[in-house]
């Protein structure tokens, strides 16, 4: 007589429905193993393993640490680092660091949710959605990093900008979703293209699109910094740096932006037409002569 299969038959959609849990199971056993595996690659020996060698590594076990809450883009999970005593130096994990709360993935996570408009009262609840209700994030901890991307951005400021020979500057005003104000800043951008044909960032700085006082704070930054003035700079026309480069570097030239003026050009087209428009507008610039443009 055939024996009948007793085990309870779990169905393809419980499955599905456990399936992140079953993901951030095998992670954190997966990365528990990787630790015990680094400790005994640092004693020499498996756990519960006897020291036998004279010239064995030193160190020796000491027991699991406090449970570890560390966040990743699937959710959060919960690890114990193996405590090592009698090395020469305390044993840092290469695995797990000492105060490592969530992966780099998460950590860059942090400020897309801020700069797509994310409110800071709302992290916490948007967060703990996305990685579970043992994330380890908290008001306080989501405050310091605000202030830690603000040192960033100011360290970024500070370098000198005396050996850059730029050429042509690119100038924009960009409007992030970032804010709650009824009138956002932007995000006034400079990038400079180089006698060597590199491209480098000049500047990110908040300001009004189309107020010289805002472009000209940006200018006189760039001067105090060391740079020299450059040929040409070329921007939108609406844009105040116009107003400002006219005071503080009169004798540059000025270039209309090749990609707002076909922007413009297509807007004045009936919608039907524009796909193709923009094939051969698109194309005009790279024309070899100025009858094959006006073709």
């Amino acid at each position: 007589m055939q024996e009948q299969n007793t085990e309870p038959v779990v169905s393809s959609s419980r499955l599905w429905e456990r399936g992140e849990d079953f993901a951030r199971e095998h992670v954190q056993r997966f990365i528990q193993a990787l630790l015990e595996e680094e400790v005994t690659a640092l004693v020499g020996r498996a756990t519960s393993a006897r020291r036998t060698a004279v010239d064995a590594p030193p160190g020796y076990r000491n027991g699991p640490g406090k449970p570890r809450r560390l966040a990743l883009t699937i959710g959060t999970i919960t690890v114990c680092r193996p405590r090592v005593r009698g090395l020469a130096e305390r044993f840092v994990s290469r695995v797990l660091p000492l105060f490592q709360r969530r992966t780099k993935q998460v950590g860059e996570l942090l400020p897309r949710c801020y700069l797509h408009g994310l409110a800071l009262g709302d992290f916490e609840w948007a967060l703990r959605g996305l990685l579970g209700d043992a994330a380890p994030l908290s008001p306080a901890s989501l405050m310091r990093l605000k202030a830690q991307w603000q040192l960033d951005d100011e360290a970024w400021k500070q370098p000198r900008l005396d050996d850059l020979d730029v050429v042509s500057g690119g100038a924009d005003g960009l409007y992030g979703k970032a804010g709650l104000e009824d009138s956002k800043a932007a995000l006034l951008v400079m990038i400079g293209a180089l006698t060597d044909g590199r491209k480098v960032v000049l500047a990110v700085e908040s300001g009004q699109r189309e107020s010289k006082e805002s472009w000209g704070a940006v200018l006189r930054d760039l001067r105090t910094r060391g740079l020299k003035p450059w040929r040409c700079t070329i921007a939108d026309g609406h844009l105040g740096i116009w107003a400002a480069l006219g005071e503080q570097q009169p004798t540059a030239a000025e270039q209309r932006c090749g990609n707002h003026r076909i922007v413009n050009v297509l807007d004045a087209m009936p919608k039907k037409v524009q796909p193709e428009a923009r094939t051969l507008v698109t194309a005009m610039p790279y024309a070899e002569t100025q009858s094959a443009c006006e073709r």
